[in-house]
């Protein structure tokens, strides 16, 4: 499953990606400029609804601009107007809408970017300008707390980059490993009651070090009766990486800590099938899956044809 913005990289050039991504940061800043609002969060809104609206048939794509996101007509212009492309800010104001000009021209165009922004604005600053007022706001837009983490724990990955071009992926073991893998996708697993294998056994030794595959936010580490020892890092893409059967954790790699790819976040196990602290029923290896999150649900998708890329470029790269 492509991204968006690695899709437009490999189109357009790294030039043309560099120069959009230098134009969405002019647009953050000026809004932060003029709302005291943190241009980060401004950047993991835009960010978690370009990831939504490139998995999503509901909602039309973005064919102008470089911000995405998405307002309703009937939020924009109000429910009860009669003119759902309604662009005067007075009758929008009348019938209840929440859009609002942004760039002083007049209008309030729920398609261009500077309104966009304007309008995102007054919502996220209604009770204030800090973390927690923000963290409300974002929930009485979405509704939806999974969203909240979201957008949070990307504007956090923003403000300690400094930056917007946060992309990059490493193998899950170090490539001169001893190790193993196919595509497992879907076979059946009967431990625990019927159920579909949601992603890949990385066959290696214990003790081999497990590495993050991307830049992400630590979101889940722990305990599974099915998965042992796992590790959950969700990345700037709304992925979610799921890392299972661990023999251990890094000492340093906590809930909430953003972390790199290639990044040891612990090691090759069996653990899981049981009460915690249950190993040895199976083989070492390690339990990889992906899941993707589309603002309403998450599902698995088959993380082998990712996983043999990002291998191949790593040997690629040793191999110069």
């Amino acid at each position: 499953m492509a991204e968006l913005d690695q899709n437009l990289q490999a189109v357009s050039g790294a030039s043309e990606l560099e120069e959009i991504y230098k134009e969405r940061m002019t647009l953050y800043k000026q809004m932060e400029a003029l709302s005291l609002i943190p241009w980060e969060y401004y950047a993991a809104i835009d960010q978690y609804e370009r990831n939504v609206r490139s998995v999503r048939r509901d909602i039309p794509k973005k064919e102008t601009g470089v911000i995405s996101i998405y307002f309703t007509p009937e939020w924009w212009g109000g429910y009860i107007n009669p003119n759902q492309d309604d662009k005067n800010p007075y009758t929008i104001g009348l019938y209840g809408g929440m859009g609002r000009d942004g760039d002083g021209d007049g209008y309030a165009d729920r398609n261009n970017d500077k309104d966009i922004l304007y309008t995102m604005s007054t919502v996220l600053g209604q009770f204030g300008n800090d973390r927690e007022h923000i963290k409300i706001m974002l929930w009485e837009h979405y509704k939806r707390s999974k969203t909240v983490d979201m957008i949070i724990g990307y504007a956090k990955m923003f403000k300690h980059y400094k930056r917007l071009d946060v992309i990059g992926n490493a193998f899950p073991m170090p490539v001169r490993s001893n190790h193993s893998y196919r595509s497992t996708f879907g076979d059946r697993r009967s431990f625990g009651g019927r159920r579909m294998h949601e992603g890949t056994d990385i066959f290696a030794g214990y003790g081999v070090p497990v590495r993050a595959t991307c830049y992400g936010i630590v979101e889940l580490k722990g305990w599974n009766r099915l998965g042992g020892w796992r590790i959950g890092i969700r990345d700037l893409q709304n992925n979610y990486h799921y890392y299972a059967h661990l023999g251990g954790f890094s000492k340093d790699v906590q809930i909430g800590k953003i972390v790199e790819p290639g990044k040891v976040i612990g090691f090759v196990g069996s653990s899981g099938y049981g009460p915690p602290g249950t190993s040895g029923k199976f083989p070492p290896h390690l339990h990889y899956g992906m899941y993707k999150d589309n603002g309403r649900i998450e599902w698995a998708f088959d993380p082998y044809i990712h996983l043999a890329n990002w291998e191949r470029k790593e040997w690629a790269k040793l191999k110069r």
